[in-house]
C-alpha cells in the first residue's frame, strides 16, 4: 500500500515566486539590453579614437612620406607607441610594408598583412581585430588602416596602419556589467521585498476569507473578518461578514422557532393529558370529595376518625389544584389588554403576600422609577407573574430575608419597554438550571407541580416580552422581566 502525501504550495508563495522570476527574467533582459548597447558604446568610441589617431598619424608624415623619408618616419612613431597603441605600420602603393614600428618586429604576418593594397577611395577605413601573442602573452588588438593621399595629387602613396589594444575596453566594459549587476541585485531585492508586501497585502484578506470559511464550516458564525482595503477584496470581506451576520441572525431564528415548536408540541401533549386527567379524575374526585365532607359531617364520628378524613380532604384539595394549574397553563386564552400602572399591579401582588412577608420578618425593598407612563397590558395575568415570582422569593429566603423589586423605563433603538427585576437573598438557583426551571414539570423545590414558571413565562411571551433569571451580586437569584412599551404607538395612532 502506497501513501501519496500531498504538498499545498500557498497562494502566497506561488504568487511571490512566479512574480520574482518574472521581475528577474525582465531585469536580466533589460541589464543584457544595457550592457549590449554600452558595449557596442564603448567599442565605438575606441573606434571613433583609433580613427583619429591614425588620420594624425598619417598626416603628420605625409610629407616625409611623399619625401621618402622613412627615417624621419620611424623617428616618428617611435614616440608614440605607449599606452593603447601597440604598433604603427607604413605599406608603399603596392602594400609592401616599409617602416614598422620596433614593438611588432618578428611578428611578419602582421606585417606583411595589408587591406589597403590596389587602388582604395581616399575615405576608405578598414577595421579588423585580431589576437596579438607577445612571447606568453596574449591580447586583442583593434587594427585600423587608412590609404595616405598627398593634397593635390589624386594618387594612393601608400597606407598606415595601427594596431590598438583592447585592454581597456575588456576592463571598461567589465566594470560596467558589474555596476550594472550591482544595480540590478538591489533593484531585484527590492522589488521582491516590494512584492512581498503587495503580496501580503492582497493575499491576507483571502486568509481571512479562508479561516472565516472554515470557522462557518464548523458552525461559528460569530467570527467577523477585519477590513484592512476599501478595493474588491474589501467590498468581499464585507459581503462576507454581512452573510455571517445574516447567517447567524437566520441560525438564531430557526433555533428559537425549533424552541417554540418543541414547546408547542410539548403544550399539545400536555393539552391531551390534561383533557384526560379532567375526564377521567375530575368528576369522580367531586364525588368523593362530597362524601368526605358529608362523613365529616356525621357526629357519630370520633376526633380520630375526622382527623383521617381531613387529611384526605386536604390530599384531594392539592390533586384539585394540580388540576387546576394543569388546565390553566394549558388552556390557550386571549389577553385582555387595557391601560394599567405598572407599579399599581405589582403592588396588588403583594398584597397577597404581605400577612406571609410579616410573618417571616421578610424586608420588601422597592426601587421605582417615578413618571412611568401606563402599560397596554393584561394586568390579572401579569398580576399572576409577578405573584408566582414573589412567591417563590419569599420560599427561598431565610427568616429577615430581603426581596427588591425594581422597575424602570427603558429603551433601546426604536423599542421601549418595561425593565422588572425581582431578586432575593435566598439560597439562589444553579446557573445550569437558569433555563430548564421555565420548562413545564421541571421544579427544585420539595412540593409543586412544576408548572408556575412555565406559565409566567407564556403570559410574559403573550406580551411580546422575556423573562430569565440573571447573575447578581452577592447571594440569592435575580429574575428580569421586559414587557414593551406600547403607550407612545397607541397615542400617535389615537
Amino acid at each position: 500500500m502506497s501513501l501519496k502525501r500531498k504538498f499545498r504550495i500557498s497562494i502566497y508563495v506561488q504568487l511571490v515566486f512566479w512574480v520574482s522570476v518574472i521581475l528577474a527574467l525582465f531585469i536580466i533582459g533589460v541589464l543584457a539590453a544595457i550592457q549590449n548597447r554600452e558595449a557596442r558604446f564603448i567599442y565605438e568610441e575606441k573606434r571613433n579614437r583609433g580613427l583619429l589617431m591614425v588620420r594624425y598619424i598619417a598626416g603628420m608624415n605625409a610629407r616625409h612620406f611623399a619625401l621618402w623619408e622613412l627615417e624621419s618616419i620611424d623617428e616618428n612613431i617611435a614616440g608614440l607607441i605607449r599606452d593603447d597603441l601597440a604598433y604603427v605600420i607604413f605599406y608603399d602603393r603596392s602594400g609592401r610594408p616599409v617602416v614598422a614600428s620596433d614593438s611588432i618586429i618578428g611578428n611578419t604576418e602582421i606585417i606583411n598583412q595589408t587591406r589597403c593594397a590596389g587602388e582604395v577611395p581616399p575615405d576608405a577605413v578598414f577595421y579588423q581585430n585580431i589576437n596579438l601573442t607577445d612571447g606568453q602573452q596574449s591580447c586583442e588588438v583593434m587594427q585600423i588602416e587608412i590609404p595616405i593621399y598627398v593634397a593635390g595629387s589624386d594618387i594612393k602613396w601608400g597606407s598606415v596602419k595601427i594596431g590598438l589594444k583592447l585592454d581597456d575596453v575588456k576592463q571598461r566594459i567589465n566594470q560596467s556589467r558589474l555596476t550594472l549587476f550591482g544595480f540590478g541585485f538591489l533593484a531585484l531585492l527590492l522589488a521582491i521585498v516590494g512584492i512581498n508586501l503587495l503580496v501580503k497585502r492582497v493575499t491576507r484578506p483571502i486568509q481571512n476569507l479562508l479561516e472565516g470559511t472554515r470557522r462557518i464550516s464548523r458552525g461559528d458564525f460569530s467570527y467577523h473578518i477585519p477590513l484592512i482595503s476599501s478595493d474588491e477584496i474589501g467590498a468581499l470581506t464585507k459581503s462576507f461578514n454581512l452573510m455571517t451576520e445574516e447567517l447567524n441572525v437566520a441560525r438564531e431564528q430557526m433555533q428559537e422557532a425549533n424552541k417554540k415548536l418543541v414547546q408547542a408540541e410539548k403544550l399539545a401533549s400536555i393539552g391531551k393529558l390534561s383533557a384526560t386527567i379532567a375526564h377521567e379524575i375530575r368528576n369522580p374526585l367531586t364525588s368523593v370529595k362530597l362524601n368526605i365532607q358529608k362523613l365529616a359531617d356525621n357526629d357519630l364520628l370520633d376526633e380520630i376518625e375526622k382527623e383521617h378524613l381531613s387529611i384526605a380532604q386536604e390530599g384531594i384539595d392539592q390533586i384539585e389544584k394540580f388540576i387546576k394549574e394543569l388546565l390553566s397553563f394549558t388552556r390557550i386564552s386571549v389577553l385582555q389588554t387595557d391601560y394599567f400602572e405598572m407599579d399599581q399591579i405589582i403592588g396588588e401582588s403583594l398584597k397577597v403576600l404581605l400577612p406571609s412577608l410579616a410573618e417571616k420578618h421578610v424586608q420588601v425593598r422597592k426601587n421605582y422609577q417615578q413618571g412611568l407612563p401606563p402599560a397596554l397590558v393584561d394586568g390579572d395575568k401579569l398580576r399572576q407573574v409577578f405573584l408566582n415570582i414573589l412567591r417563590n422569593a419569599y420560599e427561598a429566603v431565610d427568616e429577615s430575608g430581603e426581596i427588591e423589586v425594581s422597575l424602570f423605563f427603558m429603551s433601546e433603538g426604536d423599542r421601549s419597554f418595561f425593565e422588572i427585576r425581582i431578586c432575593d437573598t435566598g439560597s439562589g438557583i444553579p446557573e445550569k438550571d437558569w433555563e430548564n426551571i421555565f420548562e413545564p414539570f421541571f421544579t427544585t423545590k420539595g412540593s409543586g407541580a412544576g408548572l408556575g414558571l412555565a406559565n409566567a413565562r407564556r403570559i410574559v411571551e403573550q406580551h411580546g416580552g422575556t423573562i430569565k433569571v440573571v447573575r447578581k451580586e452577592g447571594r440569592g437569584s435575580c429574575f428580569l422581566i421586559r414587557i414593551p412599551c406600547e403607550t407612545q404607538e397607541k397615542e400617535k395612532d389615537l
